[in-house]
């Protein structure tokens, strides 16, 4: 065998300096959350869809010339044309301009009912969580009630003392459906106020609700924006079966459910009227669905499956 010596190698010179450097930039929480975000492709278009949703519920009825309550007897149940892109149904309304609006309806509800849910859960979850002991024991039997009261009894209960419209379905939906949000943060708080920051907060002289909202609310803020992305599909459902069965929004105002409704009986001979209204319900849903769940999973990469 050959005989290696001290000539067959090269010393490397080492800078400590170098080896100390930061080689990749730092990046905070959500810049982290984005990045992994952008590499789930579904949600990505997902989230797309949803923005081009918004942006077409609100500007393409201003930018039509069809009034969605105007009736025109003469062109009733044409199929889609260039006229008419979807269509028009027994009155001889243009379809795509009611869809639209139907959007504005189903996205008010979505939205207005999460940010109310939010509110409330955040609030009552970040209580019961923090103060334990009676305090949570009261609270979360509170909300265990109110979950077993069905929602679809609250609406007709509703029904009766106020008008049917938007503002009703979104009280009706927020009574009891803040309580999965409230049970979200609840368990959220019970893990971080035991943390480390928290009694240093607590030693420094933090009172019960700077803790609350400054410390361990926005510690948990992954699991709630992941909830509240959820919340917004399922009140969308709820408005439109509710619209459909009619005890939502009330004719002639467009509604998706409602649109559904009135396309179910002619369904045989005119099936696009039926077929958009319901096309974009199960769309918006999933797309809602999607990128919820692509967020879970870039909020917390140990849910990824």
């Amino acid at each position: 065998m050959m005989q290696l010596s001290k000539e067959h190698f090269e010393p490397i010179s080492v800078d400590l300096r170098q080896s100390e450097a930061i080689k990749r930039p730092s990046l905070s929480f959500w810049a982290d959350v984005w990045r992994r975000l952008r590499m789930n492709k579904v949600a990505m278009v997902s989230m797309i869809f949803i923005i081009a949703l918004i942006l077409c519920a609100i500007f393409v009825p201003m930018m039509t010339n069809n009034d969605y309550f105007t009736t025109n007897l003469a062109g009733k149940n044409q199929k889609p044309s260039a006229e008419h892109w979807f269509g028009t149904d027994d009155l001889g309304r243009d379809i795509f301009v009611r869809i639209w609006h139907g959007a504005r309806i189903s996205l008010e509800v979505g939205i207005f009912a999460a940010l109310i849910d939010l509110i409330i859960g955040v609030i009552w979850g970040g209580i019961a969580g923090f103060y334990g002991g009676k305090v949570d024991e009261i609270m979360m039997r509170i909300a265990d009630i109110l979950f077993a009261i069905p929602y679809l009894l609250v609406v007709i209960l509703l029904m009766v003392v106020l008008e049917p419209g938007v503002t009703t379905i979104i009280i009706a939906l927020t009574i009891t459906g803040w309580i999965g949000m409230a049970r979200i943060v609840r368990g959220q708080i019970l893990q971080l106020k035991s943390q480390e920051f928290v009694l240093a907060a607590r030693s420094l002289g933090a009172n019960s609700s700077r803790l609350i909202f400054k410390h361990l609310i926005p510690n948990a803020l992954g699991p709630i924006i992941v909830t509240l992305s959820l919340t917004v599909p399922n009140a969308i459902f709820a408005e439109s079966f509710l619209s459909f069965i009619g005890l939502g929004v009330a004719a002639p105002i467009a509604s998706w459910g409602t649109m559904s409704s009135e396309g179910l009986p002619a369904m045989k001979y005119f099936p696009w009227r039926l077929m958009f209204p319901a096309v974009f319900i199960s769309i918006t849903i999933l797309a809602f669905n999607l990128f919820g769940d692509g967020l879970r999973d870039a909020v917390d990469p140990r849910l990824r499956k």
